[in-house]
């Protein structure tokens, strides 16, 4: 790939906490010989010039690293602690090996003690070794940076939990923002929002569901905060790629796993 300038996007996984193809499932996306509906859990890599870093640690993370050929991160930042989002936590370990190596970790503070607590051998200090998993939270309470990259918290409402989306502005210009689990976007993160050049945002199904945009919701909140781009991500088995891309209005695009966006 050419030298980065901006801000370089790769999707490691665009599917719900099943993953695609589910297990025991029969149905035709389950059964798709289109890769693009070939899902793991829903996972980011981000790299600038500067640093790269990883959005979620899922459960298939050691896969997504494998395949993607990282190879190094600067830091991991966490939207929520929901097992498709954390439980590969700790094979950020390949991260820390040095004795005094660490690596920032980032989250709200409810995110963070939820880490603590599945995690505590990795956070209560006691296990500081060569080859061990060494976490330095640091809590968002706003916009912070990255080197070069400045990033904005993005509280939504996912059910009866809030997750923190991010939106990402490098100094190249790009402003990206990445909502992988919401049903609602409160006024103060649209306002945000506005403008954006791209949109990944959760569309899990047509159906309506308590906890998740569906389509037409994904659709909205797209129109909504004038996104230049959209990219849907979080999709279930119900949604089949070759399908859904032919019903979408310009500008609004299906993600899918290994995608690269050059920004």
């Amino acid at each position: 790939m050419p030298p980065r300038t901006g801000l370089r996007i790769t999707f490691l996984g665009t599917g719900t906490s099943t993953g695609v193809p589910m297990i025991g499932c029969d149905c035709p996306v389950c059964t798709s010989p289109d890769p693009r509906d070939q899902r793991y859990r829903c996972s980011l890599w981000v790299e600038t010039p500067e640093l790269q870093w990883i959005v979620d640690t899922g459960p298939d993370f050691r896969t997504q690293c494998l395949r993607a050929g990282i190879r190094h991160l600067d830091a991991a930042l966490i939207t929520h602690p929901h097992t498709d989002h954390i439980m590969g936590f700790d094979d950020l370990r390949r991260f820390t090996f040095g004795e005094d190596q660490t690596i920032p970790v980032y989250g709200s503070a409810e995110t963070l003690t939820a880490l603590r607590r599945i995690y505590d051998f990795a956070f209560n200090g006691q296990n500081r070794y060569a080859g061990y998993l060494k976490p330095d939270p640091i809590e968002v309470t706003g916009p912070f940076r990255l080197d070069d990259t400045v990033i904005h918290p993005l509280p939504v409402h996912h059910g009866r939990v809030d997750t923190t989306g991010y939106l990402f502005q490098h100094a190249g210009g790009a402003r990206v923002a990445y909502l992988p689990d919401c049903k609602v976007i409160p006024p103060a993160t649209m306002d945000t929002l506005q403008g954006v050049d791209v949109l990944i945002v959760d569309a899990l199904r047509h159906r309506e569901h308590p906890t998740h945009f569906n389509v037409a919701e994904a659709l909205a909140a797209a129109r909504d905060s004038r996104a230049a781009t959209t990219w849907l991500t979080h999709l279930s088995h119900e949604l089949s790629h070759a399908t859904l891309e032919a019903e979408l209005p310009p500008g609004i695009h299906i993600a899918w796993d290994g995608l690269v966006l050059e920004l």
